[in-house]
């Protein structure tokens, strides 16, 4: 008997857009080895992390180490301390959660992913704002779901209404990948309106929520009344608290959550239980501390390290009258290409002529044509090296 396999993986892209960045940027290098190839594509982190994070995975180590405080395998939703850490940071900005709520993992990427489980394959329509995360579109179509993408442009600055048509899934990230825009509290009260009246699903990413300075924008879905009958929520801390070599996050997955008369929280704490076995205890230590007022003030001397080097970045833009958005709430600042070029023929004239290397916007999706995507996450001497060669040809 011939097996079944997933043939919606044959959807897939074939070239993935940051393998083919660091091919173009391999063979350039490769070609030109003098060069200085300055980077601000991918978006990880460069600042070390927080020391009160560091020592409270170290303490939790040398735990392991005695018979008296040694620990084995722990609870796979997560420990009672990662939550409560969660519960605290997120009470700040008026949102109330219970432990139940909460489900601590090993960052974001993979819950996102996996929250998918939850739904039937292949008979709902998800909406995509485009341009969108790739992730978002790749699990979308491995699942073999009807995508519907809304169009983000100039017009709407990159942040997209709820349509007149109803759908079934949602992806939404604020302040977004790529583009760096940030829905206020009423533009993101309209999407909850919509999801309540439609009886979807909004899944939210909100990795970037620790960069958010206008206090017009939420930090989380759940500060907006109606979210908990509506949304789930995803966190990371690798853009919070600097932990992409470490790995560690939440998904907010409320009680009141029901479809079909099931509560997505029980069949996500089924679906976790089953297919997952938690976080490293020294990882969800780290998160605790990550996330303590003592934790939170070191990580954002690094948040505000990289936001010098947003405002050069903006600087340079503002200075040649280019469109741009992002920055101010996010560390993407997402740019119109200049003279007319396409993304991929600016990302090549950028390498050619300043060594410089960025992320080209088409490759975030089709709206995403003649824009492009710069980080923050390098050097602030690099950076400024960088926008200094920029200034020559925009």
């Amino acid at each position: 008997m011939t097996q079944k396999i997933n043939h919606n993986y044959k959807k897939l892209e074939e070239n993935y857009l940051f393998t083919e960045i660091a091919k173009r940027t391999s063979d350039y290098m490769e070609a030109h080895p003098n060069e200085k190839i300055i980077k601000l594509g991918i978006g990880d982190v460069t600042r070390p992390l927080a020391h009160k994070a560091v020592d409270a995975m170290i303490e939790s180590l040398q735990e392991l180490k005695k018979g008296d405080s040694f620990r084995g395998y722990g609870p796979e939703l997560g420990y009672g301390f990662a939550k409560q850490a969660v519960i605290d940071y997120l009470g700040q900005y008026g949102v109330e959660l219970h432990a139940d709520d909460i489900t601590i993992g090993d960052g974001i990427g993979s819950d996102i992913s996996n929250i998918t489980d939850l739904f039937h394959k292949g008979v709902n329509k998800v909406l995509l704002p485009d341009p969108v995360y790739p992730l978002y579109k790749a699990t979308s179509l491995m699942d073999g779901q009807e995508i519907i993408y809304l169009e983000c442009n100039e017009a709407n600055n990159f942040l997209p209404a709820p349509p007149d048509f109803a759908s079934d899934m949602i992806y939404l990230c604020s302040p977004n990948n790529p583009t760096g825009a940030a829905f206020n509290f009423n533009q993101l009260q309209a999407w909850v309106d919509y999801a309540n009246k439609h009886n979807a699903v909004i899944l939210y990413d909100a990795a970037y929520e620790r960069f958010i300075s206008d206090q017009d924008k939420p930090h989380s879905i759940f500060q907006i009344p109606g979210a908990r009958t509506c949304a789930i929520e995803f966190c990371s801390l690798s853009k919070t608290a600097g932990f992409t070599s470490v790995r560690a996050g939440y998904t907010i997955v409320p009680q009141e959550l029901e479809r079909e008369g099931m509560k997505l929280n029980r069949m996500w704490q089924q679906r976790q239980t089953t297919k997952y076995n938690g976080a490293p205890y020294h990882v969800q230590r780290g998160l605790e501390a990550a996330l303590s007022p003592e934790g939170i003030k070191q990580a954002d001397e690094n948040i505000a390290y990289y936001k010098k080097n947003v405002k050069l970045i903006t600087d340079v833009l503002d200075e040649k009258g280019i469109y741009y958005t992002g920055g101010h709430n996010s560390p993407y600042i997402w740019f119109k290409c200049p003279h007319g070029m396409n993304s991929w023929e600016f990302f090549d004239y950028m390498l050619d002529t300043i060594h410089v290397v960025g992320t080209p916007g088409v490759g975030f999706g089709h709206f995403g044509e003649g824009f492009f995507r710069l980080t923050s996450f390098n050097t602030y001497e690099a950076t400024k090296e960088a926008m200094e060669r920029m200034r020559t040809i925009l």
